[in-house]
């Protein structure tokens, strides 16, 4: 798959996409080392237990027997054999997984989780949001010509999702306003009460307009910045708190997984803890609004990062961490990177420093598949060990590190709390 297109800085060449992204779908299949992958988009991260379970099934019965959570909050199906579009598409449909054949691309819709079942006080019910843009995109013909990497997020005042630099980030203000940004930009639009979904629909209209009429082609805001005029509110601070592992406060549970990658048996113990809806974040969690805190401890044997019990406490070094799929699923990989990451994290104790703790992302290659947005640690492999950086943010890049395998885990660590 193709790298995120690093940030357009000024005095750069203006990135002209002549060709379309190459995205993986539900329909469209990718080919990789270990068979066919498929990315099943779940706006805002929502899945009801019976979604769930046809998940599990379908990994069960057609791929590698796993689905694994990635940086947006969708499934990927991986191992699949390459004439199984057809089957895989009757039972995603059958599930109401894929309500349009032809827009099923372009829903990437990502939402704040929680915590609690309900949404923050005084703020929208951002799940209401991501289910009529959802609705909104299907049912726009013009839609279809967003790249299948152009992102909507909805944050209900936290912080947690304006923190990934999305393409159309609404953030929910007072009696139903928000604000709207457009990319990376340091201010934003006003939006009236009962206009957020609209207005999100409309800039990423306004931004396929304005390329058209401009002769250019992008995925991402983010590349023509000056494009579309960004607004004048000035934003409020983007805290980027993610839910705390474990029982959380309003209610509900947060697990999270190694990589995102869950087990068809692990899926199934999520849909029986869940009694109700199950929400996937970004940061490759699960938050299940519904679920008593009596569900932890199977849960924990089942696997899950809990915050409790069976060594997955929170303030470990798996806290924030993320790699792409390396060996021997993807072969412009140079090493097999989650075997080399788990080693580096088991073997690594990291207080937990709250937001002064930077995540960390292993990469396989250049492209660097599925990183986190914002300023963060950057270990690429090399063919001979490791390069640990820190990167993204304001900051740009720091001087790199060039380590062994053996010396991964103390530089990472040492990198990690840098601010």
């Amino acid at each position: 798959m193709p790298p995120e297109p690093d940030a357009v800085v000024p005095g750069a060449a203006v990135p002209d996409r002549a060709r379309s992204d190459a995205c993986p779908g539900a329909l469209r299949l990718h080919t990789a080392d270990d068979g066919a992958l498929a990315r099943v988009r779940l706006p805002g991260g929502l899945l009801t237990e019976r979604q769930a379970l046809a998940l599990a099934d379908a990994a069960e019965a057609l791929g590698d027997g796993r689905a694994e959570i990635t940086s947006r909050g969708n499934v990927q199906l991986r191992g699949l054999a390459s004439d199984c579009g057809g089957e895989l598409a009757e039972r995603l449909r059958a599930a109401g997984l894929l309500p349009s054949d032809t827009h099923e691309r372009v829903r990437n819709i990502v939402a704040s989780p929680g915590p609690g079942a309900g949404p923050a006080e005084g703020s929208a019910d951002v799940r209401a949001w991501a289910r009529a843009l959802d609705a909104a995109l299907c049912a726009s013909p013009w839609a279809t010509g967003l790249s299948g990497k152009f992102l909507f997020a909805l944050d209900d005042g936290r912080g947690d999702i304006a923190a990934l630099d999305a393409d159309v980030t609404l953030i929910a203000g007072p009696d139903g306003t928000a604000l709207l940004r457009l990319g990376r930009a340091a201010t934003a639009r006003p939006v009236p009460a009962g206009r957020a979904v609209a207005a999100a629909l409309d800039a990423a209209r306004e931004f396929l307009d304005a390329q058209r009429a401009a002769g250019l082609r992008a995925w991402h805001l983010r590349e023509l910045p000056d494009l579309l005029p960004p607004g004048q509110l000035p934003l409020p601070p983007a805290a980027g708190t993610r839910p705390p592992l474990g029982a959380l406060p309003g209610g509900g549970l947060h697990v999270g997984l190694r990589f995102g990658v869950a087990t068809a048996g692990q899926w199934r113990a999520l849909a029986e803890a869940a009694e109700g809806e199950l929400r996937l974040t970004p940061w490759r969690g699960v938050v299940l609004p519904g679920a008593p805190a009596g569900r932890l401890p199977a849960l924990a044997a089942a696997g899950f990062r809990t915050g409790a019990g069976a060594g997955a406490a929170a303030g470990t070094a798996w806290d924030g961490a993320s790699a792409c799929t390396g060996l021997p699923g993807c072969a412009k990989s140079r090493s097999d990177v989650r075997a080399d990451a788990a080693r580096a994290l088991d073997g690594t104790w990291v207080p937990n420093e709250g937001a002064a703790l930077l995540p960390v992302h292993w990469s396989g290659c250049e492209r660097r598949c599925g990183h986190p947005a914002g300023r963060r640690v950057d270990v690429l492999a090399t063919g001979e060990g490791y390069r640990v950086a820190v990167t993204g943010g304001p900051q740009g890049r720091d001087t790199a590190v060039e380590v062994t395998n053996e010396l991964m885990a103390a530089a990472v660590a040492a990198a990690r709390r840098t601010t």
